[in-house]
């Protein structure tokens, strides 16, 4: 008689093709297709928008960024296409930009062991080559699409080894550092939603960042006063006040007027 063993290696065939298929659709960059639309705002009115796009190619991923503010001492506006490995580790990206009528552009490259940043501005060019790390997130201000990447490459590296090349000046590559917070709570388009909290610190200046069950970005409190990305459709709740404490007991002595 053959042993009833077919049954057992059917469902555990099942069960690893399952596991297979789980696995190639959680780290398959058609997985990784998503896009946002975000309001900019300072101290809750509304001064612009951004929106990013993230696209799965046949290497990678294709970001692009769009941002537009425009309010009393400041008119910005940034256009940013790149191209990511499957890793999120940047092979380059492209950034047009004008401030407050000054345009300039970037070329942003890995090129033997170094970042180059090839700065065009004024008709003037400029070079800068700084230390390479291949988990670098090129962020530039304002950009939701960069902020999403930086979550995306945390959450690959468990918050470990972040970096951020900062294209201002002449440009610079700073150590991210990532503190994680309790989670609050929100709505996005009406429904509601677990919001994880998270603050980066970038050269000593914070960035609080909301993030969505799937990891994506919902809210950014950026350094600069009082500015703000939140997605479109989405409301932080509040966290719970502190209660008040209890009321003291009169003193049976009246204080004494101040001499």
């Amino acid at each position: 008689m053959r042993p009833k063993t077919i049954p057992y290696l059917a469902a555990l065939s099942a069960a690893v093709i399952c596991l297979v298929t789980v696995f190639v659709l959680i780290h398959s960059p058609a997985a990784r297709a998503q896009s946002g639309s975000f309001l900019v705002s300072q101290h809750g009115h509304s001064v612009g928008t951004a929106s990013f796009k993230l696209t799965p190619t046949a290497r990678g991923y294709a970001s692009s960024s769009l941002v537009r503010v425009a309010m009393q001492g400041l008119t910005y506006a940034l256009s940013k296409d790149e191209r990511l490995t499957r890793a999120d580790h940047l092979v380059q990206a492209q950034l047009s930009a004008t401030v407050n009528g000054t345009a300039v552009e970037l070329i942003a490259s890995p090129q033997k062991g170094q970042v180059v940043l090839d700065f065009s501005a004024n008709g003037r060019k400029n070079t800068t080559r700084l230390a390479e790390h291949p988990s670098a997130v090129l962020l530039p201000d304002f950009d939701p699409g960069a902020l999403q990447t930086l979550l995306d490459v945390a959450v690959r590296q468990n918050s470990r080894d972040l970096w951020a090349i900062v294209p201002k000046h002449a440009g610079s590559i700073d150590p991210v550092q990532l503190a994680t917070y309790e989670d609050m709570q929100g709505t996005l388009n009406g429904k509601p939603v677990t919001v994880h909290h998270l603050v980066a610190t970038i050269a000593g200046a914070k960035t609080e960042l909301f993030s969505g069950p799937q990891n994506q970005l919902l809210q950014a409190e950026l350094p600069e006063d009082g500015f703000a990305l939140v997605r479109t459709g989405f409301v932080l709740k509040p966290p719970a006040k502190a209660p008040a404490p209890p009321p003291q007991p009169a003193s049976q002595t009246q204080p004494s007027p101040a001499q």
